[in-house]
């Protein structure tokens, strides 16, 4: 048992030996999520691993070399921000690409949204993405309080009460 008392799926399971992807998937997929949107190279890791439930999060050394393989095929551009991040953009040529190969998308996006949902189940994959965005808002705004006393305890109440609150709602 993994997990939340799952089977774990990160090894063997029905994801061909694992994995999520088959060589060359990830192409399609950033692409595709390009095409929601332009994005940053971390904003694409994050997506994925938000999209597979927290189970799979790609690596900088897959994601990147990718972005750079669809820039150097004419399927994406980047420019760079002010920041100094560079976001990427899907191309006329990259739409065209994605087009040809709807099929293939479909699959990949099937799988993941399959991967995803065998790793918690669906019920609890809603539940983890609540807890996350609880996460990331404790964490994001307590950080840019961090001596905001006030602040912080009224924080550390909402988050004990709401503890509190999920201890009964499980114990009826």
């Amino acid at each position: 048992m993994g997990f939340w008392g799952t089977q774990g799926t990160r090894r063997g399971g029905p994801f061909r030996g694992g994995r999520v992807f088959e060589q060359g998937d990830l192409k399609y997929v950033i692409l595709q999520m390009l095409d929601e949107k332009p994005r940053h190279g971390y904003e694409i890791i994050k997506e994925l691993e938000d999209r597979c439930a927290g189970a799979y999060s790609p690596s900088p050394g897959t994601v990147y070399p990718t972005l750079t393989m669809l820039e150097d095929l004419g399927y994406a551009t980047a420019r760079t921000e002010e920041s100094g991040k560079k976001i990427y953009e899907i191309t006329a040529e990259g739409k065209a690409f994605l087009g040809e190969n709807k099929g293939t998308v479909d699959d990949i996006f099937d799988r993941i949204a399959e991967f995803g949902s065998s790793f918690l189940g669906d019920a609890m994959k809603e539940v983890h993405m609540a807890f996350k965005k609880v996460a990331v808002a404790t964490y994001s705004n307590a950080s840019r309080n961090p001596r905001d006393t006030e602040k912080l305890r009224g924080l550390r109440e909402v988050l004990d009460r709401a503890a509190k609150d999920i201890e009964e709602l499980m114990k009826k």
